[in-house]
């Protein structure tokens, strides 16, 4: 596609937008407002709630809940909406039973399904399984992959070991970026042209910075809370305008504000790929513990959906009424929430993988989100 063709596209990454440094199609407000707090020209907020769009509460249930609240919620319904028709319902259940069978033919579904949620985690199982088992040739290429990576961030670091743990090597990389940022800010304050756009980026990268830190502080691997804090710091966004200041101030910048500005961009470049591998630990994490959960959940369910079939299929099995509902309603409803515990225990943990997993689906300078940009690409 020729340059001219192109002119009037969209494009996420900092690579597709070339500027002139010479360019004066930015306003006043788009050159000294610090980046990152979501305005009006299209520059995404720092944390991932606000980059989402998206209600508190919608996100609320997708990420930050307890996994084993949420898979409550749809039993919740369930029993409620099967006791709702029941008491609605112009032919009683009672009456469906003494002509026909459909407690049996329920249950004998839930007992189907139930088994073949089994054979499900035995094949989540069998994937996350797979990616640990190898031969030693694999296993050492694993092992030189990871010591190699260590070993550039410490040097880029300057220490002589680089924290074991995911939350302390990750704080180390954001504090690292801040005291580089400090750098280009001590370093760029002499350069008139310049020195604006650099404070505004520094004030807000380490603004930003500070509150992922703290939030990092002390969490353990395996908790949410280590990957939720993780996420919400926009490097991917921090790098691109790093470039761009690099790209667009490059002949008005000294030799050690283009170096300090380079140092930033290279500690950013680190942490994209430590936040991708503690997110890929995370999810091995959520489908092993996913697995459990659904095996332990099978017993109580086959038992339920076993004991409806055998004993709740007769007359006079259950008699009486509550609050107006008949008991076996009331026993049909309850049993059925609990046989669906299986697949509750799956849509609330997969709720959060996927949503996690939609919202990094790109690693290093490409934003997916859409934006409005409210300055023009132009072409070389």
């Amino acid at each position: 596609m020729a340059p001219d063709d192109e002119t009037n596209s969209e494009a996420d990454g900092p690579d597709s937008e070339r500027t002139q440094p010479n360019d004066t199609s930015d306003s006043d407000t788009d050159r000294n407002r610090p980046n990152g707090s979501g305005g009006s020209n299209g520059e995404p907020s720092d944390t991932m709630r606000e980059r989402a769009g998206e209600s508190r509460v919608k996100l609320w249930l997708l990420l930050d809940a307890n996994r084993w609240v949420i898979a409550t919620i749809p039993l919740v319904f369930v029993f409620a909406g099967i006791v709702l028709f029941g008491h609605l319902d112009p032919e009683p259940l009672i009456a469906a039973v003494a002509s026909g069978d459909p407690i049996e033919t329920l249950f004998q579904a839930f007992v189907t399904a139930t088994i073949t949620s089994v054979t499900l985690v035995v094949s989540i199982n069998s994937l996350v399984l797979s990616q640990e088992l190898g031969s030693l040739g694999d296993q050492r290429e694993r092992m030189e992959g990871a010591m190699s990576f260590r070993a550039d961030v410490e040097d880029d670091l300057g220490v002589p070991a680089a924290p074991p743990e995911p939350s302390a090597f990750l704080r180390a990389l954001i504090d690292a970026v801040q005291s580089r940022a400090n750098d280009l800010q001590a370093a760029a304050g002499r350069e008139l042209a310049a020195a604006d756009r650099i404070s505004a980026y520094v004030e807000s990268l380490t603004s930003h910075a500070d509150e992922v830190s703290d939030r990092l502080e002390g969490e353990q691997f395996g908790t949410f809370n280590v990957l939720f804090a993780a996420l919400d710091f926009n490097y991917s966004w921090k790098i691109y305008e790093a470039r761009r200041l690099r790209n667009e101030f490059h002949d008005d910048l000294s030799e050690e504000a283009r170096d300090a500005l380079d140092s930033v961009i290279n500690t950013l470049t680190y942490y994209g790929p430590a936040r991708e591998h503690f997110k890929t630990l995370y999810f091995q994490w959520e489908l092993i513990n996913l697995s459990r959960a659904m095996l332990y959940a099978a017993i109580p369910t086959l038992i339920i959906s076993s004991s409806a079939i055998l004993y709740l299929d007769t007359l006079g099995s259950v008699t009486g009424t509550t609050v107006g509902v008949h008991n076996l309603v009331l026993v049909v409803a309850a049993a059925s929430a609990v046989s669906l515990l299986p697949f509750a225990i799956l849509l609330s943990f997969m709720l959060r993988i996927a949503t996690v997993a939609k919202r990094t689906l790109s690693i290093g300078p490409f934003i997916l989100r859409s934006a409005n940009r409210s300055r023009e690409i132009e072409w070389e």
